[in-house]
């Protein structure tokens, strides 16, 4: 049987590739991008396949003869037939042969040398001041910019935690829980004015892909994170979810941004609600603004309507208000890192490392003002368990204050609660910071090994070994404040007035601090305050006539700000 000849051999091979192609463009989804590594891979493996498969198919028969013109020089001439020996035999063609049949691996070869060179040059080593100016920082005031927050938007129920309720409530539902599975994603959103994590449904395999595709997934869930309550929320008939991350096919939600808009470059797509519950998938568009391939941010969404397919690219001005997971809270974390690190130039992030500072070993999320904020610690270089701030990051604008907070590590709050249970074995979520009373704190949910919230927690960032705990949040929040009375920090709030004669006073001592408790004539409310907090209550004796400016909790003993002698 005669080899096929070598124009038929690099048509079958151009055939083959572009299948190959196809087929790796359906499974990895590149961006065709110049900006993106990505890109470069999908061409390489082009490139490789066609190479591999010319080989497979075997090399041309060529004979090769060897005549003398009239003036005596050597001529050679080829034709194809069952014998290419002689193309062996002569040195001259056989590297010319094998030069053209290399040609593939120096073009994939050109192109790993961009991927290399392109991230090289695209280095802080290069731009250190243009990757300062990824993100920007204003300075911010805790107390004027972060609001005390009233017990039905604190979010204290965490990822682990609302995963738990999820999973449980989808065991609920027979109808759907042979046919469905629960996503794993649970992203917090602002709903309502309330935080809620979301995660969508998923098929159970490819049978049951097969069995409900026409009709798509019928729910997802929520799980509002102060309530606990989780719900399935149905979509009703003909209103499946159609685009998702379990299709299999051009519905799948990856491939469908992918095909309707092959040039963009992609965060993973997040599922959100709006105001009326309808589900949306917000794909964040990537950009690279340093170099070939470095500085990574967003320039706006691709929002797709995940029951009717519909989609629309948003410039980040034109966002709607209700969407909240635009900038990843790992892309936020990282921009602030090379705003931390290289703010005095590369080097001097190696050597010397002044004024350097980095992000601490965790996030959180807080609801507020109808967007979610992205909070983490701020640290020195030195890897010391204090740090010397926070970062606030608004998940959509991506707008970013940074307060000057000096305090404990997250981590070391963690261990103080934890500390302050230490009888009962329970276990610290990572932290909200809080403004509670206009101070910094560290808010805790308290969980047993079976992951259960039991208790809660409230650390003062500046002084950590302030721990107030209780079974229910005003509970915790009555302990806190009479801890931080006991101390002598004092709280501002709106304050509740009372006077009379002291009938009764009793002395406690409480961590190394002396309080006072007072009673009122006629009143059977004990009020307390420490000593700390103004010296002269050690003078006070019973029968006098005093005025006590407290905080009015639902607690019989009432924390007392300051007192005056009436006379």
């Amino acid at each position: 049987m005669k080899k096929m000849n070598q124009q038929t051999r690099i048509l079958v091979s151009l055939i083959l590739t572009v299948i190959v192609a196809a087929f790796s463009f359906y499974f990895t989804l590149p961006a065709l991008n110049l900006r993106s590594t990505d890109f470069y891979f999908f061409l390489i493996t082009i490139v490789i396949a066609y190479f591999a498969i010319y080989t497979l198919l075997g090399m041309p028969n060529m004979n090769v003869k060897r005549t003398v013109d009239e003036n005596g020089r050597v001529i050679f001439t080829t034709e194809s037939d069952n014998d290419y020996s002689n193309v062996e035999n002569d040195p001259y063609l056989a590297k010319r042969t094998q030069s053209r049949q290399k040609t593939p691996l120096y073009i994939a070869g050109l192109l790993f040398a961009i991927v290399i060179v392109g991230t090289v040059i695209s280095s802080p080593i290069f731009y250190a001041d243009s990757y300062t100016k990824l993100i920007d920082i204003e300075t911010g005031n805790f107390e004027e910019d972060i609001d005390e927050l009233s017990f039905d938007q604190i979010p204290w129920l965490d990822r682990a935690s609302a995963q738990r309720l999820g999973d449980r409530k989808m065991g609920d539902l027979a109808d759907m829980v042979s046919q469905f599975e629960v996503a794993t994603d649970y992203t917090q959103i602002n709903y309502q004015g309330r935080p809620v994590r979301i995660t969508p449904l998923l098929y159970g395999d490819f049978f049951k892909w097969f069995n409900n595709v026409g009709e798509g997934i019928p729910a997802y869930i929520t799980v509002d994170m102060v309530t606990q309550e989780a719900q399935v929320v149905r979509m009703g008939e003909g209103n499946g979810i159609k685009y998702s991350q379990s299709e299999l096919f051009f519905r799948n939600i990856d491939r469908y941004i992918r095909v309707n808009y092959p040039t963009y470059m992609f965060e993973r797509p997040v599922m959100e609600i709006d105001e009326g519950g309808h589900p949306y998938w917000i794909c964040p568009k990537v950009v690279k603004r340093i170099g070939l391939f470095g500085g990574a941010d967003i320039e706006g969404i691709v929002m797709v309507d995940a029951v009717t397919g519909e989609h629309a690219y948003y410039a980040p001005e034109d966002i709607p208000g209700w969407v909240d997971n635009v900038y990843r809270a790992e892309l936020l974390i990282q921009q602030y890192d090379y705003y931390g690190a290289y703010g005095g130039g590369f080097l001097n992030s190696i050597f010397g490392q002044r004024s350097v500072t980095m992000t601490t070993d965790g996030y959180n999320y807080l609801a507020m003002n109808d967007d979610v904020y992205m909070y983490t610690g701020i640290t020195s270089v030195g890897g010391d368990e204090s740090n010397v701030g926070f970062v606030w990051i608004n998940q959509r604008t991506k707008e970013s204050k940074y307060y000057q907070i000096a305090g404990a590590h997250e981590y070391s709050a963690m261990n103080s609660a934890e500390g302050a249970l230490q009888h009962l074995r329970y276990v610290s979520t990572f932290p909200l910071l809080l403004n509670v009373h206009g101070q910094p704190t560290y808010f805790m949910a308290m969980k047993d090994n079976s992951n259960l919230v039991k208790q809660y927690a409230m650390v003062n960032v500046e002084q950590y070994q302030i721990v107030g705990t209780g079974e229910t949040l005003k509970q915790t929040e009555e302990d806190y404040v009479r801890k931080l009375g006991s101390t002598g920090i004092e709280i501002p709030s709106d304050e509740t007035k009372v006077n009379g004669t002291v009938e009764d006073i009793r002395i406690a001592v409480i961590d190394g601090n002396s309080n006072y408790y007072i009673k009122i004539s006629g009143d059977q409310t004990y009020y307390s305050m420490s000593a700390n907090l103004d010296p002269r209550i050690v003078l006070l004796n019973v029968g006098d006539r005093v005025e006590l400016s407290y905080l009015d909790t639902e607690t019989q003993i009432k924390i007392v700000q300051s007192f005056v002698w009436v006379t």
